[in-house]
């Protein structure tokens, strides 16, 4: 990893105007600023939705299951370029289908050690053939659920999954994205 821009993250003005740059792990604090990050829900050829659970180590929501991987672009970054690059990162997958889903989806949520996310975080789907091979330090665990399910999970216990899964599936059912659940 050089030290140019390969860890920073690109700090937003409430309107989502680029003001400037952090280096990542500086942002995530108890007084987190407005940043540009990512979320992507990948499918398979069945239609499966694949959903992960953090890993331990990580410093907001550790071990909590969530969307299939989230991010940071880095700064100039395309964001299609840094979900292939977070998918290949995280879980040793190739995407194809990448396509943005909710575009302004912005969301603030504290973690029970006080830390903060507020990102202006656009939600993508996309498509992949492989089977994850998750990189540890960044997935505990993974499974590929029918999206039903992961839409029901949302709705009868939203304490099980991130904050920001259960405002995006809200969203991703709205427009289309996702089925309703089994039980709606």
């Amino acid at each position: 990893m050089t030290a140019s821009t390969d860890d920073l993250v690109t700090l937003l003005a409430e309107d989502g105007t680029a003001i400037g740059t952090a280096p990542r792990p500086t942002v995530h604090t108890t007084e987190t600023p407005l940043h540009l990050a990512f979320s992507c829900y990948l499918t398979d050829a069945s239609g499966r939705l694949l959903l992960t659970r953090r890993a331990l180590s990580k410093k907001t929501w550790p071990g909590v299951w969530t969307n299939s991987f989230c991010g940071h672009p880095r700064p100039g970054e395309d964001l299609t370029e840094a979900i292939t690059r977070h998918a290949r990162h995280e879980l040793g997958l190739e995407v194809t289908d990448v396509r943005p889903a909710v575009p302004d989806f912005r969301y603030r949520a504290v973690d029970a050690s006080g830390v903060v996310e507020n990102e202006i975080c656009p939600v993508f789907v996309a498509t992949t053939t492989q089977e994850p091979e998750p990189n540890p330090e960044e997935v505990a665990e993974h499974r590929w659920v029918d999206p039903r399910e992961a839409v029901q999970t949302v709705e009868i216990a939203p304490w099980a999954v991130s904050p920001w899964m259960v405002e995006q599936v809200e969203r991703l059912v709205a427009a289309g994205h996702l089925p309703e659940s089994a039980s709606g």
